[in-house]
């Protein structure tokens, strides 16, 4: 069945709803999920405030499509299956570390963002756990699909990824310390291959 054809009401609708998202996100990493005002972000999309409000309700539904949009850019689900694809657990580990990286190269101001409103209302922090909990899943099936090939127990490999993938981590290395992403995947990888296989 062919798609249907969008008015264009519709792709006007679509795209205001990505000027605005994209207004938010700069503002949100500038000054704060929290300072940052729907005024504010109306003024910087070049928009009516009752226009953000008609075409997301609240802050909290802009920051859920920012999300998705980053996971959308940095092409989280396609490069996902590509790891589970790799059949040598070494290889696999890898790829691991490079899906990681991939995922904070495309948009670390965006984890930064979200660090930053989880002291938010507990709607904002439910959205950020939600967001947060598919993330960890695909890394915990990551590392459970090695079970045959670890030499700690699984669980034990799984928290030693997460901890690796901690945002903080990444701030270290490459933020302060100005790794390059291609340094920060290669030691992601290294410590994996030695803590885990």
């Amino acid at each position: 069945m062919p798609e249907a054809v969008k008015t264009y009401r519709q792709v006007q609708a679509e795209e205001t709803r990505l000027r605005i998202a994209r207004a938010a996100r700069r503002l949100f990493a500038a000054q704060g999920y929290g300072a940052t005002s729907i005024d504010a972000i109306a003024k910087d999309a070049g928009v009516a405030t009752r226009t953000v409000y008609s075409a997301f309700g609240t802050k909290r539904e802009i920051l859920s499509l920012i999300c998705d949009q980053w996971l959308q850019e940095a092409g989280a689900i396609e490069r996902s299956q590509q790891v589970f694809a790799i059949a040598d657990p070494a290889e696999r580990l890898s790829g691991a570390a490079g899906w990681l990286t991939n995922l904070y190269a495309a948009g670390f101001d965006v984890v930064l963002i979200f660090e930053a409103a989880t002291d938010e209302s507990p709607e904002t922090r439910a959205l950020l756990r939600s967001k947060l909990a598919g993330r960890n899943e695909v890394m915990d099936a990551m590392i459970a699909s090695l079970d045959g090939a670890l030499r700690i127990p699984l669980e034990q490999a799984q928290a030693i990824y997460r901890a690796l993938a901690a945002p903080g981590v990444y701030q270290e290395l490459v933020d302060s310390s100005g790794w390059t992403p291609q340094e920060f995947e290669t030691f992601v990888a290294d410590s994996l291959h030695r803590q885990l296989l």
